[in-house]
């Protein structure tokens, strides 16, 4: 088969009209049941188009309830209505998940305002005062989105969040406000007094949306992402029940809709059907859990590990019993056993991630303990787990 046969039907999609509409960065031109969230961000914002510094806003809300897609809509439009006034007003955006230390942080803000600054080289608070020195020769007004702003409330990047927040205290031609999104509404509660009452002077709460919400959202790009008449009937309401019992997660539903049509456009089909969301579902679940896992240090994934063969053998399972089994595994790999806090610690943030649920168990004179559960299939997560050679033991 020559390269010209074998591309020659490639890339003429029956299925996608324009797939990027279902990219998790795209921002649509409306956004669908988040009307209040939006009036009230832009009201607190407005202020910057004076030259007025708008107070420091906090966004809370659940994975995949809009507060990306409000924030950056909203900031859009600001930004063309101070083009239009000719108002020195600029916001930018940043992500401390993916720029996750301090320094990648306050580089990717200098970089956002034309500074040239090293990948590597400087210290924080180098690059920090060359920021500060930037934004004051710019002047104006500027608004600074944090997005994940929870990976800043770490122990290694609170001494840059609080500059972040008195950095005004350094400015003379300037004015910074923050805007800080976040999955967990808990942030706030364990930084210092100080930074709390700067950072959470306003705050929006985004609800999670119903399964009649998400149906609204998955046709408001339905028409711009699909060929007519390529989508079955039952389609979107079946992927908006699903994202519906999954904590009305919007970004998941449009996910599993793009998903779909790629398996249906994979096996040559000319419509999505429901078998095609429930294989799209299946192979998401598999992704998810081996980008998840496969990332994870050795020792989480022998704790992991460990949950994993006491699910199969006992009906409640907690961590003491975790701990046991995940000394006998370090001892069958040759590693030396972490201390029982920070297996703790690690099932702690192997809940935050969202690979298990742990709930307090009160067990009277016996005191407290955790009960653990399995939130991913036990075959996906053992496929995971196998990747490392580590781990062939299992």
């Amino acid at each position: 088969m020559t390269s010209q046969n074998l591309f020659s039907n490639l890339g003429k999609s029956r299925i996608f009209k324009n797939r990027s509409v279902l990219v998790s960065d795209f921002v649509p031109l409306t956004l669908p049941h988040r009307e209040n969230e939006i009036t009230r961000l832009a009201q607190i914002m407005s202020p910057a188009l004076n030259g007025t510094r708008p107070n420091n806003i906090f966004m809370y809300g659940l994975t995949g309830t809009g507060k990306t897609a409000v924030a950056k809509y909203v900031s859009n439009m600001l930004t063309d209505e101070a083009n239009r006034r000719g108002s020195p007003a600029t916001v930018i955006y940043v992500n401390a998940r993916k720029d996750d230390t301090s320094y990648r942080i306050i580089t990717q803000i200098g970089r956002l305002l034309d500074l040239k600054l090293p990948f590597t080289g400087l210290s924080v608070a180098e690059v920090y005062s060359r920021v500060v020195s930037r934004i004051d020769k710019r002047g104006g007004m500027i608004i600074i989105t944090i997005d994940e702003i929870d990976n800043l409330i770490r122990e290694s990047n609170l001494n840059l969040l609080y500059k972040l927040s008195r950095i005004n205290s350094d400015l003379r031609n300037a004015q910074v406000s923050l805007i800080g999104i976040t999955n967990d509404a808990r942030v706030l509660e364990v930084l210092d007094p100080r930074v709390k009452s700067s950072l959470g002077e306003e705050e929006i709460v985004f609800a999670p949306y119903n399964a009649e919400q998400l149906r609204d959202i998955l046709h408001a790009r339905v028409h711009d992402a699909f060929v007519e008449d390529s989508l079955e009937d039952d389609v979107v309401p079946y992927v908006a029940s699903l994202a519906a019992k999954d904590h009305g997660d919007a970004r998941k539903a449009v996910d599993l809709l793009r998903k779909a049509g790629e398996v249906a456009e994979r096996l040559n089909s000319n419509r999505v059907t429901i078998d095609h969301v429930k294989q799209a579902l299946s192979e998401i679940e598999v992704d998810t859990t081996l980008e998840i896992v496969t990332k994870l240090p050795l020792h989480s994934k022998l704790v992991l590990a460990s949950a994993l063969e006491l699910q199969n053998k006992k009906e409640i399972v907690v961590t003491g019993d975790i701990y046991t089994g995940y000394i006998m595994l370090c001892k069958k790999t040759g590693l030396e056993p972490l201390t029982s806090r920070r297996v703790s610690e690690i099932l702690n943030e192997l809940d935050m991630v969202g690979i298990i649920s742990t709930k307090i168990l009160n067990r009277g004179r016996f005191g407290r303990t955790k009960r653990v559960v399995l939130n991913i299939k036990p075959t996906n997560i053992l496929e995971a787990l196998k990747k490392d050679d580590a781990l062939k033991i299992m």
